[in-house]
């Protein structure tokens, strides 16, 4: 391969295989990066973004809930509707499977209403019309005044909601807590207690993506709750204290007050922890503050990288993806440590910071590079998290979301985070179990590694495998993480073992058909085979995608898949083709298989990287030319501006390191492939007051093509950048034209 080229080079493959170590300003001038996000970009099309109130990686999301109507609703708010249910504490920001909205609460006027309504008949219900003109979001605030008349506020800090409600004069003012409502689950056991006229307690647990979710609740008033009515889904209850399985409090103002204020906190383990959540983090009650605190900490977030550019647009872009990546993982433990294990166990004293879902499948490949650098001091708690989970449920996590094993997705991708980690020079989690649960996990027998460690091609004809090819090809990739990882150990037989594993991937390919694609325990291979339909191929060979997409999920071993198509001329024929051929009958295309480009779906996550596989073959303007576009076309700032599925940051995450002008094509490898840098200048701010500064001389809209590079002032003639040089600081400068030169990373 070309991605590593001359005599100056040579210093850096020296150490190739050593492990790397609230009123918004007025003017342009005064703006902040948080100034430039816009939450509401990715709540329309199919980007299923959170829009609500949160702080980063906090576990509290508390938001607006439409009528859940299928895939678009997954984060319980869609731009394109025109009806509010109520307020929920939690959501999940991008996924393809909606979970959570737990905790709903609905304050309206007028005739007692305990059924949220439908959406055909919207005044029958508790629900209520509204109107984008009268709804603001900023990050860690969110306001509606909803048709009804009711003006609601939203804040949040890292485990407690803030809600403040203005009820219309002369009206009969209602708050409902429908603990029956989620979104796309069902409630399995719930209960509510007033323990004085200021406060409420509360469970929800339910089954749902999470089929064992538990969620403890606590409120705070402002106001007395002199009249709170409990029931069981429809059906009144005694007392001031029930379990049900659909409860609902009903609190009754015969004259409405001028303002309610609550504070909703919430507990994976107790009640008694989520009040005393609220009391640690929300004490007092200065809505305002609680405001401004929640928009500094996502300001000081997304400060670490600042960019430099005359086009606004690319600006609110640019920090509003940053702010999308720093959504997930959310903390899962209360104030004071406690948390729930995966294994339904309360934990006290855990000596780290637990947190939740991880999108393994979609995050290893940007969103958790990108918090290698940008977030140290988180990434050794989301390392002793999953070494936690590995103990607790005897292997590493999946596709974990809040204390539960979803299994969603393929591979199991959690490995190539720890060994990420590790590789770049993590050590604050213990390394000797950091290694077992990698290998042991890497050693069992899920999702058909029992095949794959006997160099065996899992068939597409064991039924309790799945997906086959898509399997085997993300586990040759976290065997090539693994290798890395054993060499930097110096455990030399795992290293050479995993070497041969993460070539795994060379069982699945036909060379008459010259694609990888399923083979049966009889050895021969699955027919029919049509490279371009997904629809028929998905189930048994694939995850989201079709041939086309999963011939270039290599990372690992690019050299190898060059090899094995027949060389570098013939490597860049076909990823020619891959970009231009077009699918003929387009109800054969997945519903999330958007921003093609050809058979490039940059809607899904294992298009990512290909872009970037030109410039190992000595042709890295032709990826400078489809990162920009992809840039250009599949990201904008409007609510339809994130062209598939967030997925828990990863599609941001993108953006962020393409706009900077590098990706990293296999993180493991602790390299950052060029591309073509978006901006004029653009800062990242390190540990130890060190920065990193990228600079894009002569840069513009057809200036794309990089000429040459410099690093710290020095001529610089390969085309990536080392995660070790980041983290030194210094300037990385690229002079750019309106030509490619095709001798830039070409020996």
């Amino acid at each position: 391969m070309k991605i590593i080229y001359t005599v100056v080079a040579a210093l850096f493959l020296a150490t190739a295989n050593m492990s790397c170590t609230s009123s918004q300003p007025t003017t342009q001038e005064t703006k902040e990066p948080v100034d430039y996000v816009d939450p509401f970009i990715g709540s329309g099309g199919h980007g299923h973004v959170f829009v609500g109130a949160n702080v980063p990686f906090g576990a509290v999301q508390v938001g607006p809930n439409n009528i859940y109507k299928g895939w678009d609703w997954c984060s319980g708010y869609h731009y394109s509707d025109s009806l509010l249910i109520g307020f929920s504490q939690l959501h999940l920001s991008g996924t393809g499977i909606g979970d959570l909205a737990d905790i709903l609460i609905m304050p309206y006027t007028g005739e007692v209403r305990l059924d949220k309504g439908r959406q055909e008949y919207p005044h029958g219900g508790y629900l209520s019309t509204f109107s984008h003109d009268n709804e603001t979001a900023k990050p860690g605030y969110y306001s509606v005044t909803m048709d009804n008349g009711v003006k609601v506020e939203l804040a949040a800090t890292e485990r407690v909601g803030f809600h403040r409600y203005y009820f219309p004069e002369d009206e009969q003012a209602r708050i409902i807590i429908d603990l029956k409502e989620g979104i796309n689950d069902r409630s399995t056991e719930t209960s509510l207690e007033q323990l004085d006229d200021y406060t409420l307690v509360g469970t929800r647990f339910s089954s749902g993506w999470a089929r064992e979710q538990q969620v403890y609740f606590a409120v705070k008033s402002s106001v007395p709750l002199s009249n709170l009515e409990i029931f069981d889904n429809d059906k009144p209850l005694e007392g001031k204290s029930a379990k049900a399985a659909a409860i609902k409090g009903l609190i009754s103002f015969d004259e409405a007050p001028e303002k309610v204020e609550w504070k909703v906190g919430i507990s994976p383990v107790s009640t008694a922890n989520a009040l005393a959540n609220i009391e640690a983090e929300i004490p007092g009650w200065d809505f305002d503050k609680v405001v401004e605190s929640a928009r500094e900490k996502w300001n000081n977030e997304l400060k670490k990288i600042t960019v430099e550019t005359a086009n606004q647009s690319d600006k609110h872009i640019f920090y509003t993806a940053a702010y999308h990546a720093y959504m997930h993982p959310s903390l899962f433990n209360d104030h004071n440590g406690d948390y729930q294990g995966a294994d339904n166990q309360v934990y006290t004293n855990a000596g780290f910071t637990n947190y939740t879902i991880f999108s393994t499948w979609d995050t290893y490949r940007a969103a958790h590079p990108l918090y290698t650098i940008t977030q140290p001091e988180r990434m050794n708690d989301f390392v002793n998290t999953m070494l936690a989970i590995y103990d607790q449920q005897g292997y590493l996590p999946i596709w974990h979301l809040n204390g539960y094993e979803t299994g969603t997705m393929v591979g199991i991708s959690s490995i190539q985070v720890i060994a990420e980690a590790y590789l770049k020079g993590y050590r604050g989690f213990d390394v000797d179990k950091a290694w077992e649960a990698v290998k042991n996990t890497a050693m069992s027998d899920l999702r058909g590694l029992n095949y794959l460690r006997e160099f065996k091609p899992i068939p597409a004809d064991d039924k309790s495998v799945g997906r086959a090819v898509a399997q085997a090809l993300e586990l040759s990739i976290s065997d090539g993480s693994i290798a890395k990882m054993a060499k930097a150990m110096g455990k030399t037989e795992d290293y050479e073992y995993f070497t041969k594993r993460a070539e795994n991937y060379k069982l699945f390919y036909e060379e008459a058909v010259g694609f990888f694609h399923g083979i049966n325990k009889d050895g021969s291979w699955s027919r029919p085979f049509d490279p371009l339909i997904s629809k028929h191929n998905q189930a048994r060979d694939y995850a989201e995608g079709n041939a086309w997409q999963y011939l270039w999920l290599v990372p690992q071993d690019v050299q190898g898949l060059v090899d094995l198509l027949g060389g570098e001329e013939r490597f860049n024929a076909r990823l020619d083709s891959f970009f231009t051929l077009e699918v003929e009958d387009e109800s054969e295309v997945l519903v999330d298989l958007t921003g093609l480009i050809g058979q490039y779906a940059h809607g899904n996550e294992p298009s990512h990287h290909i872009s970037y596989l030109y410039s190992y073959t000595g042709q890295q303007w032709k990826t400078a030319e489809k990162v920009r576009y992809i840039m250009d076309e599949f990201y904008h700032d409007d609510p339809d501006g994130v062209i598939g599925n967030e997925d828990c940051g990863q599609m941001s995450a993108w953006y962020v390191f393409s706009s900077l002008g590098f990706y990293p094509v296999f993180p493991a490898s602790c390299e950052y492939v060029f591309g073509s840098p978006l901006f004029d200048k653009a800062e990242i701010h390190l540990e130890g007051g060190k920065s990193f500064v990228v600079e894009a001389e002569n840069n513009s809209e057809k200036n794309i093509y990089i000429q040459s590079v410099e690093l710290n002032g020095e001529p610089y003639r390969i085309n990536y950048i080392r995660h070790e040089d980041i983290l030194n600081g210094g300037t990385l400068k690229f002079v750019m034209g309106p030509v490619p030169n095709k001798d830039f990373g070409k020996m």
